[in-house]
């Protein structure tokens, strides 16, 4: 599932930027094939994020502008400007507080808020082979 489209982008900051960021052929429209890519990018980017939340249900209002500022960043690459760079950080600033759980996903346009899988991967530490001592019997 992807968390933003292309008219969301478009939406958000103006058809003639899509053009700029991905008319790599020179004809005046927006490349439909990079801005997918780029799309598909940071999904796969905020997945890792919320992992334990996936799948969703459905994409609330705030994660696709998130998405929107994480894909626009990506479409930037080497030219980002300071605001496209703070945008991209507040929104992995915000993924990580959810992953980390210490804030929930904002609820969708129904009001519903998607929690953490229950059945999640867990994982133990095992006891440590060697210790400060285990060499001086040697």
């Amino acid at each position: 599932m992807s968390y933003c489209t292309q008219q969301n982008l478009v939406d958000r900051f103006g058809e003639q930027e899509l053009i700029q960021l991905t008319d790599r052929d020179q004809l005046g429209v927006i490349d439909a094939a990079v801005v997918a890519q780029a799309i598909a990018d940071a999904t796969a980017e905020i997945d890792g994020y919320l992992t334990a939340y996936l799948p969703l249900s459905s994409v609330p209002a705030n994660l696709v502008r998130l998405a929107c500022d994480i894909t626009r960043y990506l479409l930037y690459d080497d030219l980002a400007t300071e605001q496209v760079k703070e945008r991209y950080k507040n929104a992995i600033a915000y993924l990580t507080k959810v992953g980390e759980g210490k804030i929930s996903i904002a609820p969708d346009s129904a009001g519903v808020i998607d929690a953490p899988a229950e059945d999640g991967v867990a994982f133990t530490a095992s006891e440590a082979v060697f210790g400060g001592n285990a060499l001086t019997g040697f």
